[in-house]
């Protein structure tokens, strides 16, 4: 089992509830969304996207996949290839 230290998303809560995660692929949809911005302290520069939450634009299940393409890009292959068999 893996037990390395990658983060793959950031929570936030509060007054602005928002998610924060890793988008190689798919940054610039994600930064399409209105009050999405890169990701402060210089991870926006890596692909990281702040999205807000609990918002018609980025409904649950876009949310879901940008949370699983930002788990592939951090991941290790192998845990990858475990994801992918489990689809099967």
């Amino acid at each position: 089992q893996y037990r390395g230290k990658k983060i793959f998303v950031f929570f936030g809560s509060g007054a602005s509830p928002g998610i924060s995660v890793k988008l190689p692929e798919s940054a610039d949809h994600a930064l399409s969304v209105p009050g999405a911005t890169p990701t402060s302290y210089g991870l926006g520069k890596h692909g990281w996207c702040s999205v807000p939450v609990g918002t018609d634009e980025a409904p649950l299940d876009l949310l879901l996949d940008w949370v699983e393409e930002s788990y592939r890009t951090i991941a290790p292959k192998p845990l990858v290839r475990e994801l992918d068999a489990r689809a099967e």
